[in-house]
């Protein structure tokens, strides 16, 4: 009887014991069997010995722990490139002060950052202003126009009196001379009282606005900034001069639904990088004209790796990149790797991992935080 006692009570021992060894695919990336390393025995959530951490079914269902049989395979090699998203020249604009003036508001008003407008809209008036004594040598200018413009007239009027005596061609000529007159009058008086109005160039939102009723601005200055909010182009830089060459597809790492079309790369170095433009296109684009980006660009080249979700990847207490794999049915093991990014949602882990194993890809990071 205690014989028979001793005997079930080895064979639930063992069985226990057994749920924390190795399964069969859980080895290491050099092939090395995994089992047999747990040095303790325990029956909750806690973290073992080894570095291993224990986690029983119950709590694996709370926690959402999902596994994922890992494969092998050949992907397209990635970079990760810094860029800035600028104003699709084709799709928004910038509006310069034409020449040194006052601003006044258009029928509508000042706009503001943020608010839409349509190509061809009045956005502000400009009055031209100028220096004193430069606006009094135009009003004396003026003055001798409108004088020569008088006796022109009289002269013209004369000379069709006498049409036929006179030669035709001393008419026209001083017909010519009026009109010349005229214009030189016109345009002087509109340097001096005229107003010159300020248009959308283009279709969309404003990005910037640096103006004010009354504001004085000199010639050049930027009064508006307009942005399409569906097309923007980015910019980013590279020390590999070729990469351009090289890219397949490209995507915007944490912006989602956006996308890239490789433009070009430039043949002018900027702080020892080459610039690579891409136009960026999406229904709803999240993104203020300068504000940094990175760039996720495919190469016409492969690498041999695992495809994982970004959310598999965790951090060890050293800092390291780690996944963590299913060893036996509560039993979770850290393998430190090494990872790049696929694109926005998905990573390749080239070292650490070998094919075959159970990867936790949902609730890594709830196991990574058991002590």
């Amino acid at each position: 009887m205690e014989m028979t006692q001793r005997l079930i009570a080895g064979l639930v021992a063992g069985m226990f014991a057994t749920s924390l060894l190795a399964s069969p695919g859980a080895h290491g990336p050099n092939g090395e069997h995994l089992d047999g390393q747990a040095t303790a025995t325990v029956g909750g959530l806690a973290r073992l010995p080894d570095g291993s951490v224990n986690v029983p079914k119950l709590a694996q269902r709370r926690m959402g722990v999902r596994t994922l049989m890992v494969k092998e395979g050949e992907f397209a090699r990635t970079v990760q490139l810094n860029g800035r998203a600028s104003i699709d020249p084709n799709a928004g604009g910038r509006v310069q002060a034409p020449f040194a003036g006052q601003i006044a508001p258009g029928p509508d008003g000042l706009p503001v950052a943020g608010q839409r407008v349509v190509k061809g809209q009045v956005l502000a008036r400009l009055r031209p202003t100028g220096a004193a004594i430069e606006r009094g040598n135009q009003a004396a200018e003026l003055a001798e126009l409108r004088a020569n413009r008088a006796l022109l007239a009289k002269r013209v009027e004369r000379l069709k009196s006498l049409e036929g005596v006179v030669p035709a061609k001393e008419i026209e000529a001083a017909q010519a001379e009026l009109a010349a007159t005229i214009g030189r009058e016109r345009a002087v008086a509109g340097s001096i009282s005229g107003v010159e109005t300020i248009v959308a160039p283009a279709s969309g939102i404003i990005a910037s606005a640096s103006v004010l009723n009354g504001q004085m601005v000199e010639s050049r200055d930027v009064l508006f900034e307009i942005v399409d909010p569906q097309r923007m182009v980015i910019e980013a830089l590279s020390a590999d001069t070729g990469i351009a060459r090289k890219i397949s597809a490209a995507t915007l790492v944490n912006v989602p639904d956006v996308e890239l079309t490789l433009l070009g790369g430039a043949r002018t170095l900027r702080d020892g990088a080459v610039p690579i433009n891409f136009r960026a296109r999406s229904a709803n684009l999240d993104l203020a004209v300068g504000q940094p980006v990175t760039v996720l660009a495919k190469l016409d080249t492969k690498v041999k790796g695992i495809a994982l979700p970004a959310a598999a990847l965790a951090r060890n207490p050293a800092n390291e990149t780690v996944v963590w794999i299913k060893s036996g049915a509560q039993r979770f093991i850290a393998l430190p790797v090494e990872a790049t990014p696929l694109d926005s949602r998905t990573v390749i882990v080239t070292k650490g991992l070998s094919p075959d194993n159970r990867v936790v890809v949902i609730g890594t990071s709830l196991i990574n935080q058991i002590r």
